[in-house]
């Protein structure tokens, strides 16, 4: 048994001295323009001292070289855990490189104690580390094996190597990667490259919204934001652009909205986006809301200095609600959905808004503000009354609302409040196949007690009860502006930006849960057809 096992270990060198000798001749050449690279699937093995699974496309190019994928795993993919990768040289004729990235146990399905499907987020997490390492070694044509989901490879791959770098010196941004899905291995390619193009579009959705996000707010005013979302849906038939101005807001009676963009100098702007699919059943339109705070200093009451900057992402939920419409329009989504954005900074001055002010909102309820910091839920009562106007069959607002839901769930989940039990279910589905999880929070008449006792007006703005319970005052405050019997609302704070929580997603900005709401949306489509 000795000398066999020699033979092999020396084979094994043979093959990984010659990968590095290759690797720094290709480190050396300068005169390549195109390196192509791909990422292939393993899956862990069952028992501790058995080699790697290797999937459909591995399996296929192993056998294309007469087992030196497999033989050279048996070394470089010893102790590759889930989510891993190891690059491989000079492998597969036609690739430069080759990235192996590990997608967890095989037969990984939905995890009830996770909330989501556990296989899917395994080949998202492994397939982003694939083409970022492989970009890493300088790869700019890279090809991804579906890993058995092809739709949760595109999303991991386009959330993966998404980083806004734009305002950088252009030697210093992340070299672009042209991606496309590995088939050569199947059979009925075209049905599996329709499947990867939905998740690219829907990874799209969301790498707009994080952009939005991470934009400086010098770079993205309300006027700047409309601007963006009328050039993104620019010569789009089934989509419809309305922008009113300050003099319409007033003319709605919105004076909450105004109330909270008096202290900036510039000009709020109310957004109204629908999509209509000429093939929609839908019997009624769906109402999408996004607070649309493009910087919140908090105001008179002003936040502390340290993280203020961060603040640029307070319009997080018009970023993911212009996202979420934007993925619905490319994916071609037989639906009807109307976005209402109010957009407006938050900032102190002479004429800015104190604690004690009171406003009259757009449905006649007057408001006590006792803290110019909880501005989004007053521009959020003015636009979940309008959009009413439209007789949504449901009501979906999305905001960066309260630092209290992160405290309660931290990037885990986004907190969401619904009226309907039917509705919530169909949201949770949604976020257990995206991986973008929400969590039900209550809206009990306890909370609302706490909003409507106030010493000047009908509601107060902040809870009697000040910390306790902020995000679940916050939304008893909105439903407070809402007769739809189907309301939810997402609580974002928590998810609006990615240390390393979420494997695919850089640190920055990380728009959710836009994926989640296209996927809802869609769901809601379906089970009207």
């Amino acid at each position: 048994m000795v000398a066999p096992m020699n033979r092999f270990r020396t084979k094994c060198q043979s093959i990984l001295t010659n990968h590095l000798r290759y690797c720094l001749t290709r480190e050396l050449s300068t005169y390549r323009v195109l390196n192509k690279g791909v990422v292939l699937g393993v899956y862990q093995p069952k028992n501790k001292n058995e080699d790697l699974i290797l999937d459909k496309a591995t399996q296929f190019y192993n056998d294309k070289t007469g087992g030196k994928v497999g033989q050279l795993l048996k070394v470089a993919g010893k102790d590759l855990k889930k989510g891993g990768c190891r690059i491989l040289y000079d492998v597969v004729p036609g690739f430069d490189s080759v990235a192996v990235c590990c997608i967890g146990k095989q037969g990984t399905s939905y995890n009830e104690n996770e909330c989501y499907d556990e296989g899917l987020e395994n080949i998202r997490a492994a397939v982003a580390a694939g083409v970022r390492n492989l970009r890493s070694v300088g790869e700019n044509d890279v090809m991804v094996d579906p890993c058995g989901n092809a739709e949760a490879a595109a999303e991991g791959s386009y959330l993966g190597l998404y980083e806004y770098d734009e305002l950088k010196d252009k030697e210093k941004r992340k070299k672009t990667v042209k991606l496309s899905c590995l088939t050569e291995h199947l059979s009925g390619s075209s049905s599996v490259q329709k499947v990867w193009s939905q998740g690219q579009i829907k990874a799209d959705g969301q790498n707009w919204a994080r952009k939005l996000m991470e934009m400086p707010s010098n770079k993205l005013t309300p006027r700047l934001f409309v601007e963006e979302v009328q050039r993104k849906f620019n010569n789009r038939p089934n989509v419809t652009v309305t922008v009113r101005d300050k003099a319409w807001i007033q003319s709605e009676n919105m004076n909450a909205f105004l109330a909270v963009s008096q202290g900036s100098s510039e000009e709020p702007y109310f957004l109204h986006i629908e999509y209509k699919h000429p093939d929609s059943n839908m019997s009624s339109p769906v109402a999408i809301v996004g607070k649309g705070i493009t910087f919140d200093t908090g105001g008179i009451s002003i936040k502390p200095s340290a993280g203020m900057d961060l603040m640029r992402a307070d319009m997080g939920g018009a970023a993911c609600t212009v996202g979420s419409v934007y993925s619905l329009d490319r994916l071609n989504s037989p639906v009807h959905v109307h976005a209402f954005i109010p957009l407006c900074e938050n900032m102190p001055g002479g004429r800015a808004i104190k604690p004690g002010d009171v406003v009259t909102a757009r449905n006649g309820k007057t408001i006590q503000i006792d803290n110019t910091d909880a501005e989004g839920r007053l521009i959020l009562a003015d636009a979940l009354n309008y959009c009413e106007s439209i007789k949504p069959q449901l009501i979906l607002d999305m905001a960066t609302l309260t630092g209290a839901i992160d405290v309660a769930l931290g990037s885990g989940a986004a907190g969401a409040y619904a009226t309907s039990t039917n509705t919530w279910e169909m949201l949770q589905k949604a976020g257990s196949t995206t991986g973008d999880r929400l969590w039900r929070m209550p809206l009990f008449n306890h909370y609302t007690k706490q909003v409507t006792v106030s010493q000047l007006a009908d509601v107060n703005n902040i809870g009697a009860h000040a910390r306790s319970g902020g995000s679940c005052t916050a939304a008893a405050f909105l439903k407070e502006f809402v007769t739809n019997k189907n309301w939810v609302h997402l609580d974002i704070a928590g998810v609006m930006s990615n240390k390393d929580e979420v494997p695919y997603l850089n640190k920055g900005m990380a728009g959710r849960p836009t994926r989640t709401v296209v996927e809802f949306v869609q769901l809601l489509g379906k089970s009207q057809s």
